[in-house]
């Protein structure tokens, strides 16, 4: 594994053991060249995604990008980093289950609808004015008329 901080092509492993959620290995290496500590995971992947955007564009799929977008949504709001990770987890274990190498883009956003919903209404109403391109005001107001509906 190549150092973040020197770019030294071999680092040596000094620790692993299981994320929280059994979901990756977390491994702490150090690089001999500059004496530079740093963590990765090594995930399970069951196949390579493409994602196919709206106007036709494909691109493979990115983790680290559907994290990005899901911590911007959730900034300043009280998650545990450790719930993120497992959504984002269970998120993608659902895109690898379905069986397509192609992923349609608005499959991933419903299914990050779904998961915040139950995770937190703020991000929720947040990640849907981007997602759903609000344009106005009563584009909220329809949202969170529906989420108060789903309250009874």
């Amino acid at each position: 594994m190549r150092c973040p901080f020197c770019g030294h092509d071999d680092s040596q492993v000094k620790d692993s053991r299981p994320s929280e959620d059994n979901s990756a290995i977390r491994r702490r290496r150090h690089c001999p060249a500059c004496g530079g500590r740093f963590t990765t995971f090594e995930r399970v992947q069951l196949r390579e995604l493409v994602v196919v955007k709206k106007n036709g564009r494909r691109e493979p799929f990115d983790r680290d990008k559907l994290e990005r977008s899901l911590a911007h949504a959730l900034r300043k709001r009280p998650v545990e980093a450790e719930r993120v990770d497992r959504m984002v987890t269970g998120i993608v274990r659902r895109l690898e289950s379905l069986g397509e190498n192609e992923i349609q883009a608005s499959t991933i956003g419903e299914l990050v609808m779904q998961a915040l919903s139950s995770l937190d209404k703020v991000a929720y109403v947040r990640f849907a004015s981007v997602y759903k391109n609000f344009r106005e005001t009563k584009d909220f107001e329809n949202l969170i008329g529906e989420l108060e509906g789903d309250k009874d």
